[in-house]
């Protein structure tokens, strides 16, 4: 294996086996102290940030357009074989970069704002598999690889969203998010078979024609580069919460300080516009795909920022910020900005994760500037009060503090039956397990089978003398 090779998969690796090694000895009842988990983390951190920088400073310096690093093979059935590998490229490289950079300023940050708390083992066993997922995201080689890292940020940020287990809301909020998330990766799921029926691979290389990016050419029908720019924006929009789809950001802001700051502010709100960055191959192809992209970013960007300026606390007022430009960065994408857009991310994690990790001192950021200001009126734009009547205001105002019912209508119609399904299909296993095992094991009889009685003879007449 050629050293470069073995560099990126060490920089995959190393955070996921620093997540095990803190991980397991809590699942099998050993103690963990915090400065165990502080010196492992901030060496698998630190080592992982050198080893992008590495393998960013190769690229870069080199003169290849792409690197492909293969992994091996999982599995093969018949004449099909499912291989891992790796793709560093003009979007990979900076993603990655990103990745470990905000990764181990917030895990620095993390250590002395967790500090005696109750889950603070838990948060960075989730936080270093959240990185792993990203990693693999931002370097996979095919989609399906793409999928396992996809799934893996997926369910860190939901059990993150509830890590507080004290309280409902932070619960509540996770299974929404959980819920979104299921509905809408099934789109990229559907998206790695459809390219599998096409091109039968879901290897950037194979189904694209070549691993250059941004220059990159789709071998694909018509039809099936349609299917494929559907699904995948479907998946995007589910993770970047574009509309409809944008109703879980908010109630994720459940969830500790540093874990919103690099999740919905810097890195996993961005997953989605990094897909299509990925697959904007097949974006080229579909004309259309790329004009409802455009649609899509322009409402949501204009949604968040109504809703954002009605609302009360700095994280949710954050949240839609994100929202807002996320949305900007889909439309960037769509109109065939692709650079731009992937610039725009950078800039706009980078700033977004400052401003979350700084959310707690804004009330105090907030009175020092009025002070400075020695009482004069602190004015925020005034854009829609220059082209809309008073009327008009009051009602955009009013359906910004309800958020466009939004969440009303999303919960009702997404989540509601989705969870019922959720529930019944879950009483159903149940049921059917129940009756393949028997009865329950405390209703089993545990001691030795039960001996027959013989039944006593029947007592004769006394006889008469």
């Amino acid at each position: 294996m050629k050293t470069f090779d073995a560099l990126v998969l060490a920089v995959v690796a190393t955070p996921l086996l620093a997540g095990l090694c803190v991980g397991l000895p809590t699942r099998f009842g050993r103690d963990v102290t915090e400065r165990f988990v502080r010196r492992l983390v901030s060496v698998a951190l630190s080592a992982t940030w050198l080893g992008s920088l590495a393998v960013a400073y190769r690229f870069w310096s080199g003169p290849e357009a792409a690197l492909e690093v293969p992994a091996g093979d999982l599995f093969s059935l018949g004449d099909y074989t499912f291989g891992v590998s790796f793709l560093v490229d003009g979007a990979a490289a900076p993603m990655m970069l990103l990745t470990t950079t905000l990764a181990g300023i917030v895990g620095r940050f993390s250590f002395r704002y967790m500090h005696r708390e109750a889950g603070f083992v838990r948060f960075f066993v989730l936080l270093c598999f959240f990185e792993t997922g990203m990693l693999v995201v931002s370097l996979s080689g095919g989609l399906d690889i793409l999928l396992m890292g996809w799934e893996l940020v997926g369910i860190s940020s939901a059990l993150l969203v509830a890590f507080f287990t004290q309280r409902t809301e932070p619960r509540d909020s996770a299974l929404r998010v959980f819920v979104t998330y299921r509905l809408c990766d099934v789109g990229l799921l559907v998206a790695g078979v459809l390219l599998h029926h096409y091109s039968h691979s879901a290897r950037f290389s194979d189904a694209f024609g070549t691993i250059q990016w941004p220059l990159a050419t789709a071998h694909l029908p018509a039809r099936g580069a349609a299917l494929v720019a559907i699904a995948l924006t479907v998946a995007a929009a589910g993770k970047s919460a574009q509309l409809p789809a944008s109703a879980w950001l908010p109630r994720a802001m459940e969830g500790p300080t540093p874990s919103t700051a690099i999740f919905y502010g810097a890195l996993s709100v961005h997953a989605g516009a990094f897909l299509l960055l990925r697959a904007e191959p097949v974006l080229e192809e579909v004309p259309a795909v790329r004009a409802v992209i455009v649609a899509i970013g322009l409402l949501t960007a204009a949604h968040a920022t109504l809703v954002g300026r009605a609302q009360a606390d700095v994280k949710t007022s954050l949240a839609y910020a994100s929202m807002t430009q996320v949305g900007i960065i889909f439309a960037e994408i769509g109109l065939g900005f692709y650079r731009v857009a992937l610039l725009h991310i950078v800039g706009h994690a980078a700033v977004r994760a400052w401003q979350l990790l700084r959310a707690p001192s804004f009330l105090r950021d907030t009175r020092a500037v009025r002070d400075a200001l020695e009482g004069d009126e602190w004015v925020r734009g005034r854009h829609a009060e220059l082209v809309l009547p008073e009327r008009a205001r009051r009602w955009l105002f009013r359906l910004a503090v309800d958020r466009f019912h939004l969440e009303t209508l999303f919960d009702r119609f997404l989540v509601g039956p989705a969870l019922r399904l959720a529930c019944w299909l879950d009483g159903m296993e149940r049921r059917l397990a129940a009756t393949f095992a028997g009865p329950p094991a405390e209703l089993r009889p545990t001691g030795p089978a039960p001996t027959e009685i013989p039944e006593p003879a029947p007592e004769s007449a006394p006889e008469r003398s």
